[in-house]
């Protein structure tokens, strides 16, 4: 059974239809490439130390470890069947206050920290949520900070997202909440540089 190129191309000198089965194959395979992409997974670059030491920047940039910007993959399908959990690394648009607050705005990865409904503060740089500390393993003592800030209720279908170097990110704390619609996918591997290869 011919596919369809083989049958649009009939009668054409053999040279022709192979050169048109080949670019058809490789325009289909950066198609799938594309649509992967736009609706599945998505690759980001990490360009602040915000979640050092967890996810590495290059130095010389500022409070940077590696000499790589860690690259990461996004699910960007999972929060369509499911709904975030506290501690997931996601990546996702900023509310335009972001950029008042911070001097950017646009796309950041950062960590779940607070749920919709939750009340939430911070003591000398340590986070209660509805009033139990949160144990945070993956923070340095050095990289906590010392915020203080009073209690507030997270609005529903809304996060508070923090980076696990409390000292160099602009994050929940200076723009609030972020939508749930604002979220883009979740982390789950880290693909370049090759030694920082890992799933997450």
């Amino acid at each position: 059974m011919r596919n369809p190129v083989d049958r649009l191309t009939v009668g054409l000198p053999h040279p022709w239809r192979v050169a048109i089965d080949w670019l058809v194959t490789i325009v289909g395979a950066i198609a799938i490439v594309l649509a992967v992409k736009a609706w599945v997974v998505n690759p980001y670059r990490i360009p602040s130390s915000s979640m050092e030491t967890t996810l590495h920047c290059a130095r010389p940039g500022s409070d940077c470890l590696a000499r790589f910007s860690d690259r990461v993959l996004a699910n960007r399908v999972i929060y369509r069947f499911s709904e975030p959990e506290r501690g997931d690394i996601i990546v996702f648009e900023t509310p335009p206050q972001a950029v008042a607050r911070c001097g950017a705005g646009g796309t950041f990865v950062k960590r779940v920290i607070v749920l919709p409904g939750e009340r939430w503060r911070m003591e000398n740089g340590v986070v209660y949520v509805d009033g139990k500390r949160l144990p945070e393993p993956y923070i340095q003592t050095a990289r906590r900070g010392t915020d203080t800030r009073s209690e507030e209720k997270v609005p529903s279908n809304a996060y508070v997202m923090m980076g696990d170097n409390r000292n160099m990110s602009c994050d929940s704390r200076a723009w609030g909440p972020v939508p749930r619609q604002n979220l883009i996918g979740e982390v789950f591997a880290v693909y370049w540089p090759p030694n920082r290869l890992a799933l997450r």
